[in-house]
């Protein structure tokens, strides 16, 4: 008798687990479909936004991808500068290019949200494919930004720990660095682009937010008269030297005619003569987002302390 009640126990058990997988899957299914229409209202500089509360098919098109990469957010589409960075290259790997003319590449995306600068093309368009958040460069600065995309994606409170880290670790290495050189070394940022040359100011990636405001360090008073109207000034190489304060961070790209630094003018420059020079390659140093100014903080603690 004993024989004969075994299988019927087995079989019990087994219609017992099914159920319960069968309810845990129904359960697990339907936890995800609530999660994919949960919203939040986002204050956007447009005004406000339903967007997904946890976004996960996200297109960028616009300069914020680390910021979104250091918050864990799914990014499917990414406009042509973010790849050509080194410290995104394996996240990106699989995530293709576009811009905001490719639409119809968008739409086979099935992004959830996408992110644009307030001057993208087609914005009413890539409204009607999924929310659309626009950011205007410099509106705010390069910290609130990337609390503002915390706030975008609900993930606000991890940025702010990432914020107030980040100041802690600048303000520690930027006092060592004013230690090492003097209160009142000034530093100057440039690129070349082919004849002519930018001086940087103080938001214009290139390392520029984690110099001039994370670690204090002081600008030409020439630099900051020519660059507070646009962010940047054009120069010719020639009077590059007028600009150049003690030291002289450069931003390169190999495809680029950096021939400059081989002249004598380039040479006689004090900071080159004194080895004051730190060149950064363009690329990776482009943005301002927090992947690229932990990589930043990092690169001049070595640079400026070695």
């Amino acid at each position: 008798m004993k024989k004969l009640l075994i299988p019927f126990i087995l079989m019990f058990v087994l219609i017992v687990s099914a159920c319960d997988n069968h309810t845990n899957s129904q359960s697990s299914a339907e936890a995800n479909n609530k999660e994919r229409n949960e919203t939040i209202t986002y204050q956007s500089e447009n005004g406000p936004i339903k967007v997904p509360a946890h976004p996960k098919r996200v297109v960028v098109l616009t300069s914020y991808t680390g910021d979104l990469i250091s918050l864990g957010v799914n990014i499917v589409g990414v406009e042509s500068w973010a790849k050509k960075s080194p410290l995104f290259k394996d996240e990106l790997k699989d995530v293709p290019v576009v811009s905001d003319e490719d639409l119809e590449k968008i739409i086979k995306l099935k992004p959830d949200l996408i992110i644009g600068s307030n001057d993208s093309k087609n914005l009413s368009k890539l409204k009607k494919i999924a929310p659309t958040v626009t950011y205007t460069y410099n509106k705010v600065d390069y910290l609130t930004q990337h609390l503002e995309i915390g706030k975008l994606v609900n993930k606000e409170k991890e940025a702010q720990n990432w914020i107030d880290d980040f100041k802690t670790r600048a303000n520690k290495v930027g006092n060592e660095i004013k230690a090492k050189i003097g209160e009142n070394s000034t530093v100057t940022v440039m690129e070349s682009y082919d004849k002519n040359m930018g001086i940087l100011g103080d938001s214009w990636g290139r390392g520029t937010e984690v110099l001039y405001q994370a670690l204090n360090l002081k600008m030409p008073e020439k630099v900051k008269e020519m660059t507070k109207k646009e962010g940047y000034y054009m120069i010719s190489s020639e009077i590059l030297p007028d600009y150049v304060g003690d030291y002289l961070v450069v931003s390169k790209y190999n495809e680029q005619d950096n021939s400059y630094q081989k002249t004598g003018l380039y040479k006689r420059i004090p900071a080159v003569k004194n080895n004051h020079v730190i060149e950064v390659d363009g690329n990776t140093f482009m943005f301002n987002d927090s992947v690229t100014l932990d990589y930043q903080l990092k690169y001049f603690e070595k640079h400026f302390l070695k």
